[in-house]
Protein backbone atom coordinates (compact mmCIF):
# COMPACT_ATOMS: atom_id res chain seq x y z
CA UNK A 1 0.00 0.00 0.00
CA UNK A 2 1.52 3.42 -0.63
CA UNK A 3 1.97 6.18 1.43
CA UNK A 4 0.46 9.60 0.46
CA UNK A 5 2.84 11.64 -1.39
CA UNK A 6 2.69 14.19 1.13
CA UNK A 7 4.08 11.41 3.16
CA UNK A 8 6.96 10.28 0.79
CA UNK A 9 7.81 13.96 0.80
CA UNK A 10 8.14 14.09 4.53
CA UNK A 11 10.27 10.54 4.96
CA UNK A 12 12.32 12.48 1.90
CA UNK A 13 12.57 15.56 3.80
CA UNK A 14 13.98 13.49 6.87
CA UNK A 15 16.65 11.03 4.94
CA UNK A 16 18.17 14.30 3.66
CA UNK A 17 17.85 15.76 7.07
CA UNK A 18 19.77 13.40 8.37
CA UNK A 19 22.41 13.04 5.67
CA UNK A 20 23.23 16.54 5.93
CA UNK A 21 23.44 16.30 9.73
CA UNK A 22 26.10 13.50 9.22
CA UNK A 23 27.78 15.61 6.22
CA UNK A 24 27.85 18.87 9.37
CA UNK A 25 28.95 16.52 11.84
CA UNK A 26 31.62 15.19 9.31
CA UNK A 27 32.77 18.74 8.62
CA UNK A 28 33.04 19.63 12.28
CA UNK A 29 35.00 16.71 13.17
CA UNK A 30 37.42 17.70 10.53
CA UNK A 31 37.81 21.33 11.48
CA UNK A 32 37.96 20.03 14.97
CA UNK A 33 40.99 18.34 14.11
CA UNK A 34 42.69 21.06 11.90
CA UNK A 35 42.01 23.31 14.80
CA UNK A 36 43.67 20.60 16.99
CA UNK A 37 46.85 20.55 14.67
CA UNK A 38 47.00 24.40 14.50
CA UNK A 39 46.52 24.66 18.60
CA UNK A 40 49.63 21.52 18.42
CA UNK A 41 51.79 23.56 16.15
CA UNK A 42 51.78 26.87 18.13
CA UNK A 43 55.50 27.46 19.69
CA UNK A 44 53.79 28.08 22.86
CA UNK A 45 51.91 25.59 25.78
CA UNK A 46 48.57 26.57 24.96
CA UNK A 47 45.39 25.93 27.13
CA UNK A 48 41.74 26.20 27.04
CA UNK A 49 39.52 26.27 30.02
CA UNK A 50 35.72 26.70 30.51
CA UNK A 51 33.82 28.68 33.31
CA UNK A 52 34.17 26.18 35.67
CA UNK A 53 37.94 25.95 35.47
CA UNK A 54 38.03 23.01 33.97
CA UNK A 55 40.58 22.33 30.79
CA UNK A 56 38.51 21.29 27.75
CA UNK A 57 41.51 21.80 25.45
CA UNK A 58 45.25 21.67 25.78
CA UNK A 59 48.57 20.81 23.23
CA UNK A 60 51.65 18.61 24.40
CA UNK A 61 53.89 21.62 25.53
CA UNK A 62 50.95 22.26 28.11
CA UNK A 63 50.66 18.54 29.15
CA UNK A 64 54.40 18.90 29.70
CA UNK A 65 53.61 21.59 32.87
CA UNK A 66 51.74 18.95 34.84
CA UNK A 67 49.60 22.50 36.24
CA UNK A 68 47.93 25.49 35.17
CA UNK A 69 50.38 28.41 36.03
CA UNK A 70 49.32 32.20 36.81
CA UNK A 71 49.95 35.30 34.78
CA UNK A 72 53.52 36.24 34.25
CA UNK A 73 56.65 35.18 34.34
CA UNK A 74 57.63 31.97 35.62
CA UNK A 75 60.76 29.40 35.73
CA UNK A 76 60.10 25.49 35.19
CA UNK A 77 63.07 23.44 34.68
CA UNK A 78 65.74 25.56 34.06
CA UNK A 79 63.39 27.43 31.57
CA UNK A 80 61.48 30.69 32.19
CA UNK A 81 58.46 31.48 30.49
CA UNK A 82 56.02 34.11 29.78
CA UNK A 83 52.44 33.16 31.11
CA UNK A 84 49.28 35.36 28.94
CA UNK A 85 45.44 34.78 29.18
CA UNK A 86 42.73 35.92 27.13
CA UNK A 87 39.00 35.40 27.31
CA UNK A 88 36.64 34.50 24.69
CA UNK A 89 32.67 34.68 25.97
CA UNK A 90 32.78 32.14 28.71
CA UNK A 91 36.61 30.53 27.64
CA UNK A 92 39.94 31.42 29.25
CA UNK A 93 43.02 30.88 26.87
CA UNK A 94 45.94 30.69 28.86
CA UNK A 95 49.57 30.49 27.26
CA UNK A 96 53.15 30.35 27.82
CA UNK A 97 55.62 31.22 25.93
CA UNK A 98 59.51 30.09 26.32
CA UNK A 99 61.36 33.17 26.91
CA UNK A 100 64.58 31.54 27.67
CA UNK A 101 67.03 33.00 24.95
CA UNK A 102 65.70 36.18 25.98
CA UNK A 103 66.22 36.39 29.05
CA UNK A 104 69.72 34.69 28.34
CA UNK A 105 70.58 37.59 26.22
CA UNK A 106 69.35 39.90 28.92
CA UNK A 107 72.06 38.33 31.35
CA UNK A 108 75.22 37.96 28.77
CA UNK A 109 74.17 41.88 28.11
CA UNK A 110 74.39 42.84 31.58
CA UNK A 111 77.13 40.56 32.60
CA UNK A 112 78.78 41.95 29.48
CA UNK A 113 78.72 45.47 30.70
CA UNK A 114 80.05 44.95 33.62
CA UNK A 115 83.18 42.78 32.71
CA UNK A 116 83.66 45.66 30.37
CA UNK A 117 83.51 48.02 33.01
CA UNK A 118 85.59 46.02 35.40
CA UNK A 119 88.33 45.46 32.41
CA UNK A 120 88.85 49.10 32.27
CA UNK A 121 89.27 49.78 35.55
CA UNK A 122 91.71 47.02 35.84
CA UNK A 123 93.67 48.05 32.48
CA UNK A 124 95.04 51.03 33.92
CA UNK A 125 97.02 49.68 36.76
CA UNK A 126 98.18 46.08 35.05
CA UNK A 127 99.72 48.52 32.27
CA UNK A 128 101.85 50.20 35.10
CA UNK A 129 102.93 46.82 37.35
CA UNK A 130 103.81 45.44 33.76
CA UNK A 131 106.38 48.20 33.11
CA UNK A 132 107.79 48.32 36.62
CA UNK A 133 108.08 44.57 36.35
CA UNK A 134 110.39 45.38 33.40
CA UNK A 135 112.18 47.99 34.94
CA UNK A 136 112.55 46.02 38.48
CA UNK A 137 113.74 42.65 35.71
CA UNK A 138 116.24 44.65 34.23
CA UNK A 139 117.95 45.44 37.52
CA UNK A 140 117.29 42.25 39.10
CA UNK A 141 118.83 40.12 35.78
CA UNK A 142 117.75 36.62 37.18
CA UNK A 143 115.03 35.95 39.50
CA UNK A 144 112.15 33.57 39.21
CA UNK A 145 109.47 35.48 41.39
CA UNK A 146 109.70 38.53 38.64
CA UNK A 147 109.32 36.04 35.68
CA UNK A 148 106.17 34.19 37.60
CA UNK A 149 104.91 38.15 38.44
CA UNK A 150 105.09 38.74 35.04
CA UNK A 151 103.57 35.52 34.37
CA UNK A 152 100.31 36.33 36.22
CA UNK A 153 100.16 39.97 34.79
CA UNK A 154 100.31 38.29 30.86
CA UNK A 155 97.28 36.05 32.32
CA UNK A 156 95.46 38.78 33.76
CA UNK A 157 96.15 41.27 30.56
CA UNK A 158 94.68 38.08 28.24
CA UNK A 159 91.71 38.41 30.14
CA UNK A 160 91.15 41.81 29.61
CA UNK A 161 91.64 42.14 26.04
CA UNK A 162 89.64 38.98 25.05
CA UNK A 163 86.73 40.65 27.46
CA UNK A 164 86.90 44.05 25.95
CA UNK A 165 86.80 43.12 22.53
CA UNK A 166 84.05 39.92 23.24
CA UNK A 167 81.66 43.55 24.79
CA UNK A 168 82.73 45.86 22.41
CA UNK A 169 82.45 44.05 19.12
CA UNK A 170 85.17 43.09 16.50
CA UNK A 171 86.23 44.91 13.23
CA UNK A 172 88.74 43.12 11.19
CA UNK A 173 92.01 44.29 10.28
CA UNK A 174 93.00 42.05 7.17
CA UNK A 175 96.26 41.60 5.15
CA UNK A 176 98.46 39.00 4.09
CA UNK A 177 100.38 37.25 6.17
CA UNK A 178 102.38 34.09 6.48
CA UNK A 179 101.67 31.47 8.35
CA UNK A 180 104.81 31.05 9.78
CA UNK A 181 104.92 33.80 11.63
CA UNK A 182 102.41 32.47 14.11
CA UNK A 183 104.22 29.87 15.24
CA UNK A 184 107.15 32.49 16.54
CA UNK A 185 104.55 34.70 18.19
CA UNK A 186 103.24 31.85 19.91
CA UNK A 187 106.00 30.22 21.07
CA UNK A 188 107.21 33.41 22.74
CA UNK A 189 103.33 33.94 24.57
CA UNK A 190 103.61 30.00 26.06
CA UNK A 191 106.81 31.06 27.75
CA UNK A 192 104.28 33.48 29.40
CA UNK A 193 102.00 30.79 30.67
CA UNK A 194 102.85 28.24 33.60
CA UNK A 195 102.23 25.10 34.09
CA UNK A 196 104.15 22.03 36.21
CA UNK A 197 104.04 19.25 33.82
CA UNK A 198 105.91 18.06 31.15
CA UNK A 199 104.53 19.05 27.48
CA UNK A 200 105.75 18.35 24.20
CA UNK A 201 104.65 21.14 21.66
CA UNK A 202 104.54 19.30 17.83
CA UNK A 203 104.20 22.65 15.47
CA UNK A 204 103.48 22.71 11.80
CA UNK A 205 102.80 26.14 10.97
CA UNK A 206 104.40 26.04 7.22
CA UNK A 207 106.01 29.61 5.05
CA UNK A 208 103.18 29.89 3.49
CA UNK A 209 100.82 33.06 2.79
CA UNK A 210 96.88 33.55 4.19
CA UNK A 211 94.33 36.24 4.16
CA UNK A 212 93.00 37.74 7.51
CA UNK A 213 93.53 39.41 10.87
CA UNK A 214 96.81 38.37 12.09
CA UNK A 215 96.64 39.71 15.64
CA UNK A 216 92.86 37.77 16.07
CA UNK A 217 94.18 34.99 15.11
CA UNK A 218 96.61 34.46 16.92
CA UNK A 219 94.60 35.28 20.31
CA UNK A 220 92.69 32.54 18.83
CA UNK A 221 95.56 29.92 18.22
CA UNK A 222 97.04 31.47 21.97
CA UNK A 223 93.34 30.26 23.32
CA UNK A 224 93.11 27.10 21.90
CA UNK A 225 96.66 26.21 23.07
CA UNK A 226 96.36 27.61 26.52
CA UNK A 227 93.26 25.25 26.96
CA UNK A 228 95.24 22.56 26.29
CA UNK A 229 97.59 23.29 28.92
CA UNK A 230 95.22 23.98 31.32
CA UNK A 231 93.15 20.79 30.72
CA UNK A 232 96.65 19.01 30.84
CA UNK A 233 97.49 19.86 33.68
CA UNK A 234 93.98 19.12 35.53
CA UNK A 235 94.77 15.63 34.03
CA UNK A 236 96.06 12.68 36.00
CA UNK A 237 98.83 12.01 33.95
CA UNK A 238 102.48 13.65 34.52
CA UNK A 239 103.21 15.01 30.80
CA UNK A 240 100.92 15.52 27.82
CA UNK A 241 101.28 15.97 24.26
CA UNK A 242 99.95 19.75 22.51
CA UNK A 243 99.76 19.59 18.22
CA UNK A 244 99.18 22.94 16.35
CA UNK A 245 98.93 21.50 12.75
CA UNK A 246 98.02 23.69 9.17
CA UNK A 247 96.61 22.45 6.49
CA UNK A 248 95.33 23.60 3.24
CA UNK A 249 92.34 22.42 0.80
CA UNK A 250 90.57 24.82 -2.01
CA UNK A 251 88.28 26.33 0.07
CA UNK A 252 90.02 26.43 3.65
CA UNK A 253 92.61 27.40 5.56
CA UNK A 254 92.42 24.64 8.32
CA UNK A 255 94.11 24.35 11.63
CA UNK A 256 94.00 21.61 13.54
CA UNK A 257 95.03 21.81 17.38
CA UNK A 258 94.73 18.73 19.56
CA UNK A 259 95.74 17.75 23.12
CA UNK A 260 96.20 14.86 25.30
CA UNK A 261 94.46 16.32 28.42
CA UNK A 262 91.40 15.82 30.59
CA UNK A 263 88.19 15.11 28.15
CA UNK A 264 85.75 18.07 27.86
CA UNK A 265 83.43 17.73 30.69
CA UNK A 266 79.94 19.43 28.89
CA UNK A 267 80.66 19.86 25.16
CA UNK A 268 77.37 21.68 24.69
CA UNK A 269 78.46 24.62 26.60
CA UNK A 270 82.28 24.93 25.23
CA UNK A 271 81.29 27.84 23.20
CA UNK A 272 79.02 29.54 25.88
CA UNK A 273 80.10 32.86 26.76
CA UNK A 274 80.62 33.25 31.18
CA UNK A 275 80.48 29.47 31.32
CA UNK A 276 83.77 27.35 31.99
CA UNK A 277 84.04 23.82 32.95
CA UNK A 278 87.88 24.81 34.17
CA UNK A 279 89.26 25.76 37.58
CA UNK A 280 90.84 28.84 35.27
CA UNK A 281 89.60 31.42 32.94
CA UNK A 282 86.38 33.81 32.78
CA UNK A 283 84.32 31.41 30.27
CA UNK A 284 85.42 33.85 27.30
CA UNK A 285 88.20 32.26 25.36
CA UNK A 286 86.09 29.73 23.23
CA UNK A 287 82.94 32.05 23.19
CA UNK A 288 85.36 34.77 21.26
CA UNK A 289 87.41 32.42 19.53
CA UNK A 290 84.07 30.98 18.06
CA UNK A 291 82.84 34.94 17.46
CA UNK A 292 86.39 35.32 15.92
CA UNK A 293 86.38 32.75 13.01
CA UNK A 294 82.83 33.20 12.57
CA UNK A 295 84.07 37.12 11.60
CA UNK A 296 86.45 35.70 9.01
CA UNK A 297 83.61 34.19 7.31
CA UNK A 298 84.60 30.93 8.94
CA UNK A 299 83.75 28.25 11.30
CA UNK A 300 85.19 25.98 14.06
CA UNK A 301 84.82 22.32 14.93
CA UNK A 302 85.41 19.60 17.47
CA UNK A 303 88.15 17.51 16.19
CA UNK A 304 86.61 13.91 15.56
CA UNK A 305 89.92 11.59 14.66
CA UNK A 306 91.60 13.07 18.00
CA UNK A 307 90.41 15.39 20.73
CA UNK A 308 90.57 19.03 20.29
CA UNK A 309 89.07 21.33 17.53
CA UNK A 310 89.66 22.24 13.77
CA UNK A 311 89.59 25.62 12.51
CA UNK A 312 88.43 26.54 9.30
CA UNK A 313 89.36 29.94 7.50
CA UNK A 314 88.18 30.51 3.79
CA UNK A 315 90.88 31.00 1.17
Amino acid sequence: MELPSSKEELLQNLEKLISQTYEVEKEFIELKNILNGVIEFLPQALWVIDKNGEIIVQNSKAKEFNFIPNIGEIEVNSKYYLIQSSKIKDKTIISATDITEQKRNERLIAMGQMAAHLAHEIRNPIGSISVLLSLLKKRCLENEIIEEMKSAVFRIERIIKSTLLFSKGLKLNLRTFRVSELEKEIKNSIKYYSHSKDIKFIFFLPDIEMKGDFNLLLLVLQNMIFNAIDAIEEDEKEEGIIEVLYERNPKYNIFNIYDSGKEFENKNILFEPFKSTKTKGNGLGLALSKEIIEAHGGKIALAKEKKGFKIYIPQ
